[in-house]
């Protein structure tokens, strides 16, 4: 383009246009930071319309002032061709869990806005007008659901304090007598429209020593298709460690007696009615509860009988979507190797089938009540995550959202799958991120990022979204980051999610050190520049790395489980370690003291930082501090920062940024980098 002749301002706004056409904007000198991507909206919640015209979500925005660290949560509706995309909620509070009623005229939500600051059910016009609140729970709502005909919502809520429970909190004389008193979660329904007298009708369905409530966050409940019935799932008190008692009754959706109906030993879960009414589907470890899951899809007759087992699942770990429209198939959730996909189980017997294709995540999927659309939140490790929708009958999936349009396109460092062959030749997989910067010429640093669980997994999540470990951040400083699957990690079968029983930190350190070992071979990453970090069980294993290699020249401790025996008497999961040895500390000393970092910390070197949130019962804080205060008076370098109201995971967003940013300057600091993103030497 000529630019001769032209005026000063005029030659400056032509080279801007030019550079822009040319890409050069993505760049800047910054990059991914921390502080630029903490600004990543979160999108989340599909709910289809009956028809499938319409879907409904949430997108999660960081709110970051002065007094304020909080995600807050709006729904959205957009249509299924894509035309109208619009607001629905808004205000200071929260809206989350967006449901549409069976007429689509209306869709329920959640939210604390009301003047008793309790979680209650919404309704909304698609009209529009304004909300109106629905639930006067006075412990607020936890999970609901319209009813088939929209006349009534089900929903559960734990049992309120007493008065007397109030009055003794005000007098202080509040003290507690552990697994005592327990606030049971039960089933109650409302009427959607008022009374002549303005009123609505509230019915508890449920009552007694048991409570309603989801192991993994699905709605626990179902009603039948001719709203007669509701099926619940149940456990013997509200402890997450009680989820081996779980069963499956029914109760009549005008109060009655409750009748079980899938009661085998372990834990049946998640009931969904087929369309026609015959059959109720679920989920059940058929009697062999196990921390690790091995658990299957089974159908039983919806007013009694058998349970039937489907085919089994190639993880064996769904998460139940729904029915097709006329009954024959269970869709369902699970991860297949470094994807979470949805899949099609015939009843008849068959094997499953993939559903959808291709590279990435397809999540939070969402069915229409017709069978016949499917609404899920799809990405990938470079396009980051939106609301797409497709036909069941063939999968041809179509993007409706464009929700990070105004996120930063800087040059993102690749992503690819890897695999590597462990030291007692199992096959191990795991995600490299490449510098951002990456030269073929050049070796960079590596940090090696190890996941929780241990049965949790690294996915094609995209890897410029905000986390307390910001992928894309560490990349722009020059780091390669792997991110392994190691025996344990779901996605892979059964067999290889219980390959490290009895065996943690012997068997997934050589998947974990053989994975290093292949990144440095590519000539990718140099081998005296090495970190390690990782969350939960990914901080027990970076822990345990610590005593085993002195390999690495920093690593960071994210919520670790660090002494196995303290830990199963502090923790609330006190049944994990047992299942997982073979027995309780106490029987088997040998085996707890061989599994534990703080048993062999002496004369640990490698500097290490410890994070932990103040309020995790799920891995104390004690956990953080027996290891911090063994390297401080070893004299080993380390520091331990402490998240006030934080449990096991970071929420809030200031929060988040900060872990990123002292993660990133404690490797920084101790390879001498300070803070430059070169790669560290020529090959």
């Amino acid at each position: 383009m000529e630019i001769k002749n032209l005026g000063l301002f005029t030659t400056f706004a032509v080279l801007i246009f030019c550079m822009w056409c040319r890409g050069w904007t993505q760049e800047s000198p910054g990059g991914w930071t921390p502080g630029v991507m903490i600004k990543f909206k979160r999108v989340s919640d599909p709910a289809v319309s009956p028809d499938g015209r319409l879907i409904a979500y949430t997108i999660s925005t960081p709110i970051m002032d002065k007094e304020t660290s909080e995600y807050l949560t709006h729904i959205w509706v957009v249509s299924s061709d894509g035309k109208r995309n619009q607001q629905f909620t808004r205000g200071d509070e929260s809206c989350a869990n967006p449901s549409f009623s069976p007429d689509g005229r209306y869709f329920a939500f959640t939210t604390a806005r009301g003047e008793d600051g309790k979680n209650q059910i919404w309704v909304l016009s698609l009209k529009g007008g304004e909300a109106e609140q629905i639930t006067q729970a006075e412990d607020g709502v936890n999970a609901y659901a319209w009813s088939p005909d929209g006349k009534r919502i089900a929903y559960t809520m734990n049992d309120p304090e007493t008065e007397l429970e109030k009055d003794r909190k005000k007098a202080k004389l509040d003290m507690k007598v552990l697994d005592t008193n327990y606030k049971y979660a039960h089933l109650y329904t409302i009427t959607v429209d008022k009374d002549v007298n303005g009123d609505r009708e509230v019915q508890r369905l449920t009552s007694g020593n048991f409570h309603i409530g989801s192991l993994f966050g699905t709605r626990p409940f179902d009603w039948s298709p001719d709203g007669r019935i509701i099926a619940f799932e149940h456990r013997i008190n509200p402890k997450i460690d009680e989820w081996p008692t779980t069963d499956i009754s029914t109760v009549p959706s005008d109060s009655g007696a409750v009748t079980p109906l899938v009661t085998f030993s372990g834990a049946d879960m998640m009931p969904r009615y087929s369309p026609d009414g015959k059959w109720l589907a679920c989920v059940s470890d058929g009697g062999n509860p196990r921390w690790a899951f091995a658990i299957d899809i089974y159908i039983v007759p919806a007013k009694g009988g058998e349970p039937q087992k489907l085919a089994e699942t190639p993880d064996r770990f769904p998460r139940l979507i729904g029915w097709s429209d006329d009954s024959k198939e269970v869709l369902f959730a699970e991860t297949d190797q470094t994807s979470r996909r949805v899949f099609v189980l015939p009843r008849n017997g068959t094997p499953p089938e993939m559903f959808t294709l291709g590279r990435g995540n397809f999540i939070n999927a969402s069915l229409s009540q017709d069978g016949e659309t499917l609404a899920f939140i799809h990405e990938t490790t470079d396009t980051p995550s939106e609301v797409h929708v497709t036909s069941t009958g063939t999968f041809d999936p179509k993007k409706l959202t464009n929700i990070h349009s105004d996120y930063p396109k800087f040059r993102m460092g690749k992503t690819e799958a890897i695999t590597w062959t462990s030291k007692d030749g199992l096959e191990i997989e795991g995600l490299l991120t490449y510098p951002v910067n990456h030269v073929l010429d050049r070796l960079h640093p590596l940090i090696l990022q190890i996941h929780g669980g241990p049965a949790g997994v690294f996915t094609e999540t995209y890897t410029a979204r905000s986390s307390g470990y910001p992928i894309q951040a560490f990349a722009q400083q020059g780091y390669a980051v792997l991110r392994a699957n190691p025996r344990g990690s779901s996605g892979y079968g059964k067999e290889f999610r219980f390959a490290n029983y009895n065996d943690w930190g012997f068997g997934d350190y050589d998947d974990l050190i053989a994975g290093v070992n292949k990144v440095v071979g590519l000539g990718v990453a140099h081998p005296d520049s090495l970190c390690v970090m990782g969350w939960s069980y990914g901080g027990y294993m970076t822990s345990f790395i610590v005593t085993k290699s002195n390999r690495f020249k920093a690593a960071s401790v994210g919520a670790g489980v660090t002494n196995l025996f303290s830990f199963a008497g502090t923790a609330d999961i006190p049944s994990f370690l047992p299942d997982y040895f073979g027995g309780e500390p106490w029987d088997r000393l040998d085996t707890y003291m061989k599994h534990s970092a703080m048993f062999q910390i002496q004369d640990v070197t490698i500097p290490t930082q410890i994070i932990h949130g103040e309020e995790d019962e799920r891995v104390p804080i004690s956990q953080g501090h027996e290891l911090y205060n063994a390297l401080k008076r070893q004299g080993c370098p380390t520091e331990m920062i402490v998240y006030p109201r934080t449990s096991h995971g970071v929420r809030e967003p200031k929060f988040i940024q900060d872990i990123g940013e002292r993660v990133i300057a404690w490797f920084n600091r101790h390879l001498d980098r300070k803070g430059r993103a070169e790669p560290v030497v020529t090959k």
